[in-house]
């Protein structure tokens, strides 16, 4: 029930106490303030890094070739590894658990001179398999993406990035069914896509990867081979990455302790490695903050002690006119906790604005390569849900109530005629 009495008597003790309670109600704020802060950024760290993983499947698997590091049954060590087509297809036939298997094709360091009329530019040209759009995550905004008989008939066509047909072509012109000349031949543009990789991603032009090593005369090679599962379990993702590694190395000779000749990412692994460590990082944040948010409690423990003690010869009175011990508990914890949510609710508003405005100034994090060893834009935008709104409300509820609970305690066992006498 509400008590005017009882507020009124309030805040006339801290308007005598204004120092004080503005000292101890600063701490209390700061504290709230920490616990935001860091909650906020962490969210926006995490973000940063989720959205890494976001322009390719998350439960990926990639497979990139390398050199070897140690001589196997009369092969030297430093003997470099390709990937074919033959172990694309072993891959294809015999992996089990898998929902998407492709190959990819990368021509690193060589120039790519793309015309179309009077226009000229210069894209990343990668060969793919029709399979390729789903590790991708590519959605069509016109036309298709590379199909099985693209890739059968080494047909002479490519599916666009936006970027790239933004670059090539004029505003508002439909590519598709136009031809443009890719090092002086020409291929036909079947479709333009949309990658939530970012710009980088939709600079590219996908050509049959089989197209891909007949024009630029590299047969039967492949850079990477990627194998999408059908589960998220890491312990499947993990075994079909044992069996794969063990094949690769047995199909091209190397020896089964060389780490670096069959290179993998399992972005699956990554992605829960990062997931796990933002578990621990937000634990951590929350006891740091809570930690931060005690110092200023235990302040509101002592000015409420003080407090009683200048009051005791009042609560004695109080007592000895027939006050109870549980409304004179209810006095001191009703103070204490409307000093401790009215600091805590400023230092969360306070923290709320600064991130807010933190936000407004930071541009959207730019995903990197993922599986293809992209840059990585680490901080997104910080933020702070609803629910941790109300978890701060709570601790504050709970908090202010455990500082005056002593205080109050105390109070209610003073003795009247002691009180009475008291100087």
């Amino acid at each position: 029930m509400f008590n005017l009495d009882r507020w009124h008597e309030i805040f006339s003790t801290m308007a005598r106490n204004r120092l004080r309670v503005t000292l101890t109600a600063f701490s209390v704020s700061w504290g709230i303030f920490m616990l935001i802060i860091l909650l906020g950024f962490g969210k926006g760290l995490q973000s940063g890094v989720e959205s890494d993983f976001k322009d390719d499947a998350t439960n990926s698997i990639w497979v990139n070739s390398g050199r070897t590091t140690m001589p196997y049954k009369g092969l030297k060590k430093g003997r470099r590894v390709e990937l074919t087509n033959n172990d694309y297809q072993w891959v294809t036939d015999n992996m089990p658990h898998l929902s998407h298997v492709a190959a990819r094709k990368d021509f690193w360091g060589m120039t790519t001179d793309i015309k179309w009329k009077d226009n000229y530019a210069s894209f990343n040209v990668v060969g793919a398999d029709p399979e390729y759009k789903y590790l991708e995550a590519l959605t069509m905004t016109s036309g298709r993406f590379l199909n099985k008989k693209d890739f059968e008939e080494k047909r002479k066509v490519v599916a666009l990035g936006r970027i790239a047909k933004d670059l090539l072509f004029p505003p508002g012109f439909d590519p598709i069914g136009e031809f443009i000349s890719i090092n002086d031949v020409a291929f036909k543009v079947v479709g333009v896509f949309e990658d939530p990789g970012g710009d980088r991603d939709m600079r590219r032009l996908y050509m049959p990867v089989t197209t891909s090593q007949q024009v630029y005369n590299d047969p039967n090679k492949v850079s990477t081979i990627v194998m999408i599962t059908n589960s998220e379990d890491l312990k499947v993702s993990k075994q079909l990455e044992t069996q794969v590694t063990k094949a690769m190395k047995e199909r091209h000779m190397i020896h089964p302790y060389d780490e670096r000749a069959i290179r993998i990412w399992n972005n699956l692994e990554n992605f829960m490695q990062f997931k796990n460590l933002f578990t621990y990082i937000n634990a951590f944040v929350w006891v740091i903050g809570i930690m931060t948010l005690l110092i200023g409690i235990i302040g509101v423990g002592n000015i409420m002690l003080i407090t009683v003690k200048e009051r005791t010869k009042e609560i004695g009175i109080r007592k000895a006119l027939g006050a109870t011990p549980m409304s004179i508990i209810g006095m001191i914890l009703q103070e204490s906790v409307f000093i401790t949510i009215i600091a805590g609710y400023l230092g969360m508003i306070a923290g709320i604005g600064l991130i807010e405005g933190v936000a407004s100034i930071i541009p959207e994090p730019k995903p990197g390569g993922g599986g293809e060893g992209g840059g990585m834009s680490f901080m997104g935008k910080p933020e702070i849900d609803f629910m941790v709104a109300i978890s701060a409300t709570i601790i504050l509820i709970i908090m202010g109530t455990i500082a005056g609970l002593i205080p109050a305690t105390r109070a209610a066992n003073i003795d009247p005629i002691t009180a009475i006498r008291d100087q």
